[in-house]
């Protein structure tokens, strides 16, 4: 069998139905075989002993990597047309993001989001860090109109014409939000808003970027650029 690690809340030596499923059906794993099991805080090399389902396990050694980034990073992303805000998802789980909120904002397409795509961005994100070693699955959120956003303790927006560089304006020690705005950008007054709640617009550059790159260059620059 292949490397894999699997989802396994609590460590409880029980695997979620899906998780076996695939550790079975997929990867053919047999009794004996080793893979590593992780949740919220913690990793460990165990050892399947009942295919079930569900799939049960033992942990023969257990491990506390860094590999998270250190501070709540909640990404604020409109929603976006067609499977865009997948590739978001997945990307800003790779970053590091540990709160996916998606907003309704006047330039934005979509003016909701169904049960069905939530459910398939949740597990987007939870492939997502699987595959790139972390412990922490972000939470993404039901939509909410960009008024509802709460005053940050640090916050960014990307906006065409912003001046200011994340460089001379990020703390990379304090808890930070970001926010990039759909394929049209934030309105104006929207970027006025976002600035009332303590939002700091910043440029990502001379280029016009697309909303779904925006968000992942916004968030490499405060997490892979700081080699966290």
């Amino acid at each position: 069998m292949r490397p894999h690690r699997a989802y396994s809340p609590g460590l409880t030596g029980v695997l979620p139905l899906e998780e076996g499923r695939h550790l079975v059906e997929v990867l053919r794993a047999g009794v004996g075989d080793r893979f590593t099991v992780f949740d919220e805080s913690r990793e460990a090399l165990a050892e399947v002993v009942d295919l079930g389902p569900p799939v049960r396990y033992r942990i023969l050694e257990e491990r506390r990597p860094e590999r998270e980034v250190g501070v709540e990073v909640v990404l604020y992303v409109a929603l976006l047309k067609g499977d865009k805000l997948s590739e978001v998802v997945r990307a800003a789980t790779e970053l590091g993001a540990t709160k996916i909120q998606p907003l309704i904002t006047r330039h934005s397409v979509p003016k909701e989001m169904g049960e069905g795509k939530l459910r398939r961005l949740k597990a987007i994100a939870k492939e997502a860090a699987k595959q790139s070693g972390r412990l922490r699955v972000p939470e993404v959120l039901p939509p909410i109109p960009l008024k509802a956003v709460p005053e940050v303790e640090q916050g960014l927006v990307a906006h065409v014409g912003a001046r200011a560089l994340v460089r001379e304006v990020l703390d990379p020690n304090r808890n930070l939000s970001l926010a990039v705005g759909p394929e049209g950008g934030f309105a104006e007054e929207e970027v006025a808003l976002l600035e009332e709640r303590g939002f700091a617009p910043v440029s990502l550059g001379r280029r016009i970027l697309r909303a779904e790159t925006a968000a992942t260059a916004l968030l490499a620059i405060v997490t892979a650029g700081e080699g966290r």
